[in-house]
Order: C-alpha cells, then sequence, then structure tokens
C-alpha cells in the first residue's frame, strides 16, 4: 500500500479518536502517503500530525461541488480508503473513489456495504471508538491494539495562547488554571450552567484557582450565565479562541471539567486531567483516554432523550450528577497536580 485515503466525516472529538488509525497505518506502512477527508472546521485538529500528509476537507456545497471534490479524489488514484464514519455520504464517497481496496462499517446493515470491497466488523460487545475504528484495519492484515489520541501544537500556538492569556489576566503565577466547558452540540448532554458557577467558586475557594469558561461563540450565552451567577467571576473564553489556540490554553490547565464534547477529549490527548461529565451517551465507548481521567456517569438509559425533549425532568441523567460529586474528582485531580509541581520543586 502506497497511497491511502481515511475518510472521517463527523466532529472534532471523532477526528481526533481517529488518530490512532493514522499512527497504526504509518507504523505498518512507513513509506506510504496518507491522505485523510474530514468536515469543514475538524481540519485543524490534524494540523502538525507527522502521520499523515494531506487533509481533504469535504464541504457540504452543492451537486457540481461534490462532484469537482470526487473529480480531485480519483486523480489521487488511491491504493485503499478505510472509511471510519459508518454513514452513507462518505460510503459514496469511497465507492466512487476508483480504490481498488475500500474498507468501511456498516453496523446498520444497509445498502452502502455494497460500496466496499470489505465490511469491517467489530463484535458484538461495546468497545470504545478508538478500538471501533481501529478494527477497520483488520483487512490490511494490521491487528489493533490500544491506542491514545494525539494532537500536535506548533510554537506559534503556544504563542497566541501566551498572548491570550496574559490579555484576559490569566497569566501568571496564580493558582491552578481550571477550564470549564459547559456546552454541549445537544442540550441533553449538559450539565446545568447554575452547577457549573457552583462548581467555579467552590474551586476558587478551596484551591485559589484561576477559572476560565470555555466555549464556541454560539455557547457565549450560555458561558455568560455561568459567569453571571458565579460570585467568583470566572473568565470568559468563549468566541474568543480559536480551535488550536484554544488547545494551546488546555495545555496550560491544571484541570478540565466538562461535558461528553469534542474539548474534552482534547484536554486528555494534551495529557491534561479531565473530569467528564457523561450522561446519554456511554463512557464505555465515548470516554476520554488519558492517566489522570474521572468519569461521572449514571448509567441510566437515556435512549428515549435523544429527542427534543427529556422526559425525566430533574431525574435525568445529567441532573442526577451532583456538584458536591464533581467538586470531589476536581479536587483529587487538583490535589495530585499540587502534589507533582510540589515535588518538581525539591
Amino acid at each position: 500500500m502506497k497511497n491511502i485515503l481515511i475518510i472521517k466525516l463527523r466532529y472534532i472529538g471523532d477526528v481526533l479518536l481517529a488518530t490512532p488509525v493514522l499512527r497504526a497505518l504509518r507504523e505498518r506502512f512507513p513509506e506510504a502517503r496518507l491522505t485523510m477527508a474530514v468536515t469543514r472546521g475538524t481540519e485543524e485538529v490534524l494540523a502538525g500530525n507527522p502521520d499523515v500528509q494531506e487533509v481533504l476537507v469535504v464541504e457540504k456545497g452543492g451537486l457540481a461541488e461534490q462532484l469537482r471534490f470526487l473529480r480531485d479524489v480519483r486523480r489521487c488514484r488511491f491504493d485503499a480508503v478505510i472509511d471510519l464514519t459508518d454513514g452513507d455520504r462518505s460510503a459514496i464517497l469511497a465507492g466512487l473513489s476508483g480504490a481498488p481496496v475500500r474498507i468501511g462499517f456498516n453496523e446498520e446493515h444497509r445498502w452502502r456495504g455494497l460500496l466496499y470491497t470489505t465490511v469491517a466488523h467489530v463484535g458484538p460487545s461495546t468497545v470504545h471508538r478508538i478500538e471501533h475504528d481501529l478494527a477497520a484495519l483488520r483487512p490490511l492484515g494490521i491487528e489493533p491494539k490500544a491506542g491514545q489520541p494525539k494532537l500536535y501544537l506548533s510554537p506559534e500556538d503556544d504563542a497566541r495562547a501566551a498572548r491570550l492569556l496574559d490579555e484576559v489576566g490569566l497569566a501568571g503565577t496564580g493558582g491552578p488554571l481550571v477550564m470549564l466547558q459547559p456546552g454541549a452540540r445537544y442540550w441533553f448532554k449538559a450539565w446545568p450552567a447554575e452547577r457549573y458557577a457552583a462548581l467555579a467558586d467552590r474551586l476558587t475557594d478551596t484551591f485559589g484557582c484561576r477559572v476560565a469558561v470555555g466555549g464556541s461563540g454560539q455557547e457565549r450565552k450560555l458561558v455568560e450565565e455561568v459567569r453571571r451567577q458565579a460570585r467568583s467571576a470566572p473568565t470568559v473564553l468563549a468566541g474568543r479562541t480559536p480551535l488550536r489556540t484554544y488547545a494551546a490554553v488546555l495545555k496550560r490547565c491544571a484541570l478540565f471539567v466538562g461535558n461528553d464534547n469534542g474539548p474534552m477529549h482534547m484536554a486528555a490527548a494534551l495529557g491534561v486531567p479531565v473530569v467528564a461529565l457523561f450522561g446519554p451517551s456511554n463512557p464505555d465507548e465515548w470516554g476520554p483516554r488519558g492517566q489522570a481521567v474521572r468519569v461521572l456517569y449514571e448509567g441510566l438509559d437515556c435512549r428515549r432523550c435523544f429527542h427534543p425533549t427529556c422526559e425525566r425532568g430533574e431525574e435525568s441523567c445529567m441532573k442526577r450528577i451532583a456538584v458536591d460529586d464533581v467538586y470531589a474528582a476536581a479536587g483529587s485531580l487538583l490535589r495530585l497536580d499540587l502534589r507533582e509541581r510540589a515535588g518538581e520543586r525539591v
């Protein structure tokens, strides 16, 4: 195999969790050219990754634009296409790529399985998404093994983060820097804003933390609500940080607390201690991978919540996670970080 295309048309966290596939392919085919196709907005996760030579951005344009993209893919003359998306759109791209080897998932047993030369199988039990994606490599003679997602930052990313922290007053040698991430792609995966505010106050009172609240520009209203309800006045970073600047800020944090989302996986990939709050999604499949990770999960059957209304009200899966429990998990990681820093100074 000299020329391989990997397709992952999903979100930031999904693309990051697929990076162990790139590493495994690089180890098996060290001379191969690896190209990854992703959706707009996720490509920066792969910047600087030494295991991929090119990133193709798949736009959501009209038919003419889609045909141009397909033409460009066919001109690349890929030896193999590995589709990690498990979706119809990516299967069509794989099927029309012209590659003689086309591997993909078809867990829904749909017509798209006909577009692959080999349908990858994971097994009957629930596995983590990383192992799920790695299973696509078995048809190439690669036996999957556990992998750790990788996010690579440049000196320029670090410099931009340093300037930002200085501008907002979070630079210096104060207490531990903590990032709270209250947003989620779906509202029913989010812990309430008032509980993030209460957590910010308790962490500030106990540990003297410098607390930042992150999020996208679309989440600015939610983040401002956290700030309004917190007497400790955490710093709002929502909408102020491009993805890679945000990642470089994360790298400086002693702790990340957030819902199941892309930033949670970014923090874990950077080695930042993580408290992850799970509700309708299963951490056995989507949990963060890292050495210093605490997952809070009530384990309810939340499948019925995957529609506009949740029937459990105050007993919903996210609202059953208490501030005391999150504070205890966060405190244990902060104390561990403080002990390690004290050991470095000895």
